[in-house]
């Protein structure tokens, strides 16, 4: 063979290798593409679609008629082993795993208990159980919650919920995702988190400062005549949830001594101030000695998903509450503020804004009746109601809850959907006059591999069993006789902007 045949060959064998290298490739990027028909990260089969005998009870805007959402499980679904999903399922995480299935941390608020469920590949529910319950909590209500993952915060998985109303643990619980249901009894606590009407307790994103944990916790205080829920913060290095301090939020403008001081729209400066109290009593006095500002029920927090500066960027409900000695002082119909933290410090200097005020006259916000969890992604923030009945000062305020969405970079808000009482009163979901509540809701979609997927709660208030017994699972709380009737139902949410 001389030399031209075998350069021709040679180079024949080049070109076919690199056209099998470059489809290869190509073929490659396809198959690790999330596009809006999805499929799990490891390629197995998402199907999102109705799991649960109940009905959707929610009913979609006409801006948002394209979004699809099925009933995940509700109250009156049966799981192994005898596992019953409890009265006001409320704060939410979940986790993949390494088999494929996926784990749902979730509080079940009037039943003082966590809950575990097992999901299938296909996003299916197979079983239930509690890994934290009555006895641990003290009969403390699990509120919000919040899920700590390596991805996102640099170390876990763990899951935080707060203690707030009923018993007497008040302040922030720690549990382990997958502890075992042998040791539900036995809670773990966050002491240097301080005792609080703890709402929520939220560690925000890893790159908001190399080598810190930072958490925010939310103080639903619910004093009648000062405004007294405060944010607190707990500083300490990556991964340390008991060696760090502890800090109150504090407006330093001048003229600020109460919330209603701030106007929609308008930054104030802050900082943050050392508390060395841990007792919610004392705690709560030494805030307010130093000038911590308190808030009219302030309920859920989140942060902005994207850039570490994104990261230092954190939202929050507050409620509101319809007394006459906090006219002035507190929000009535509810609020939406955003923090923007100090790039280097995060007990620095920074910014608070009210981002959306329900008591503003015909302000972009004039619907709000009482918003209260919030779930924020890259561009949008996702507000959730559950209604305290303002609607005799308000007639703006006189629908069922809703959730609305928030575009965080041109400020526009618009209704999702509400929920869909009349049609669940006449099915036999319920009543009209027990106003629900929406709650829970997490962005599920990296997780699942589904890109603008949603997991969201109700709290169905009025709805009971025919024959009177409580829709309580024993595991969680023992004490039957004296537990909520009424049902929740789990929804999944697909096709919404993110």
């Amino acid at each position: 063979m001389d030399y031209e045949i075998l350069l021709q060959k040679t180079h024949t064998i080049m070109k076919n290798y690199l056209k099998f290298i470059t489809l290869f490739f190509i073929i490659l990027v396809i198959s690790c593409q999330n596009d809006d028909n999805n499929t799990s990260p490891n390629g197995d089969a998402i199907e999102l679609k109705q799991h649960s005998i109940s009905p959707v009870l929610l009913k979609k805007t006409p801006d948002f008629s394209n979004i699809e959402i099925y009933t995940l499980l509700s109250s009156e679904d049966t799981y192994v082993p005898n596992f019953t999903y409890g009265s006001m399922a409320d704060g939410a995480g979940l986790l993949r795993n390494t088999d494929g299935t996926f784990t749902l941390i979730n509080n079940i608020e009037a039943d003082y208990s966590i809950a575990r469920i097992t999901l299938d590949e296909t996003f299916k529910p197979i079983k239930g159980e509690h890994i934290l319950n009555a006895i641990a909590s003290a009969e403390t209500a699990q509120c919000s919650g919040s899920l700590i993952t390596l991805e996102e915060h640099g170390f876990g998985p763990l899951y935080l919920s707060g203690g707030e109303w009923g018993g007497n643990s008040k302040g922030v619980f720690v549990t382990d995702p997958f502890k075992h249901i042998s040791v539900a009894a036995v809670p773990e606590m966050l002491p240097s988190l301080g005792q609080w009407s703890t709402e929520n307790a939220v560690v925000i994103g890893k790159d908001a400062y190399p080598d810190k944990t930072v958490i925010f916790i939310g103080d639903d205080n619910a004093n009648n005549e000062i405004p007294s829920g405060q944010l607190g913060m707990y500083v300490g290095d990556r991964g340390d949830l008991s060696g760090g301090r502890l800090y109150g939020l504090k407006v330093t403008s001048p003229n600020v001594t109460y919330e209603m001081d701030m106007e929609e729209g308008v930054p104030y400066n802050i900082e943050f101030v050392e508390l060395f109290e841990k007792n919610i009593d004392l705690l709560d006095a030494e805030a307010k000695q130093k000038g911590v500002l308190g808030f009219s029920r302030l309920e859920d927090i989140d942060w902005r998903r994207g850039s570490g500066s994104n990261n230092r960027e954190i939202y929050f409900c507050v409620t509101g509450r319809d007394k006459p000695g906090l006219i002035g002082k507190g929000t009535r119909s509810g609020r939406v503020y955003k923090v923007n933290l100090n790039p280097n410090n995060p007990t620095g200097l920074g910014t608070i804004t009210c981002v959306l005020d329900g008591d503003k006259p015909n302000g972009k916000a004039i619907d709000f009746h009482s918003p209260d969890n919030i779930v924020v992604t890259e561009n949008y923030a996702y507000i959730q109601e559950d209604p305290n009945g303002i609607e005799d000062f308000k007639p703006t305020a006189d629908h069922f809850p809703r959730l609305y969405q928030y575009n965080l970079n041109n400020g526009a808000i618009k209704t999702v959907l509400e929920c869909d009482q009349i049609t669940a009163a006449s099915v036999g979901y319920g009543t009209t006059n027990k106003i629900w509540e929406i709650t829970g809701m997490i962005d599920i979609s990296e997780t699942i591999g589904a890109n603008n997927t949603f997991l969201l709660i109700t709290q169905n208030h009025g709805w009971e069993k025919a024959d009177g017994t409580p829709f309580t699972d024993p595991t969680a709380n023992p004490d039957i006789a004296n537990s909520r009737k009424e049902g929740s139902m789990l929804y999944v949410i697909k096709g919404l902007e993110r």
